[in-house]
């Protein structure tokens, strides 16, 4: 409905990975270039290197997610591109599964679509390793919400809680996901 939700979390993001990627130092404003529709829910896309290239609105229709494989990869993820065929490749990997949560060395990462958190004791908790530190993770680790720790595959049935989160959702809790459990192979 017009609004670009929690800008400076993406701004953040944005200009960290420009200096990062691009050695640039001068930061963009996104609030200052980003005009959305005014009615509706859009996922905001830009495509940049040293300079904003495109932006694009596109009409957002949230995943179901009810099935989950577990899957061991060794993917780096640690910026969003627009290429996300190694994502997709892992997807594939579990046809039976809406989504597959990620991990390395038996340690929990995300999703191919969202961070993750896990209810203990009634706190919340995210992995202290994510493939990308999205936005939402970030501002509810900075609001104390969320608490960082390493979590192994081991201790997924020991949660009281499954929840999904990224810029689009917010902080989904997913009751109950049907978690598929994938043989140790190792996907690049």
């Amino acid at each position: 409905n017009g609004e670009a939700l929690n800008i400076s979390y993406h701004n953040q993001r944005f200009n960290r990975s420009r200096k990062e990627l691009f050695s640039i130092d001068r930061s963009i404003d996104l609030s200052k270039v980003i005009t959305p529709p005014d009615k509706g829910v859009y996922r905001c896309r830009i495509l940049y290197d040293h300079n904003i290239r495109t932006i694009e609105y596109l009409s957002y229709q949230p995943k179901i997610i009810q099935t989950i494989a577990i899957v061991e990869s060794s993917i780096s993820y640690p910026y969003k591109y627009a290429d996300r065929k190694q994502l997709e490749a892992l997807l594939a990997t579990s046809p039976q599964a809406d989504d597959v949560l990620i991990s390395q060395n038996g340690y929990l990462t995300d999703t191919t679509i969202a961070n993750i958190a896990l209810l203990e004791k009634g706190r919340w908790i995210t992995p202290s390793n994510p493939l990308l530190e999205g936005t939402t993770r970030k501002r509810l680790i900075n609001e104390g919400f969320l608490t960082p720790r390493s979590i192994t595959i081991d201790e997924i049935n020991q949660f009281d809680g499954f929840a999904l989160m990224n810029a689009m959702i917010g902080f989904k809790i997913i009751k109950p996901p049907t978690i598929i459990y994938q043989s140790n192979t190792l996907i690049p």
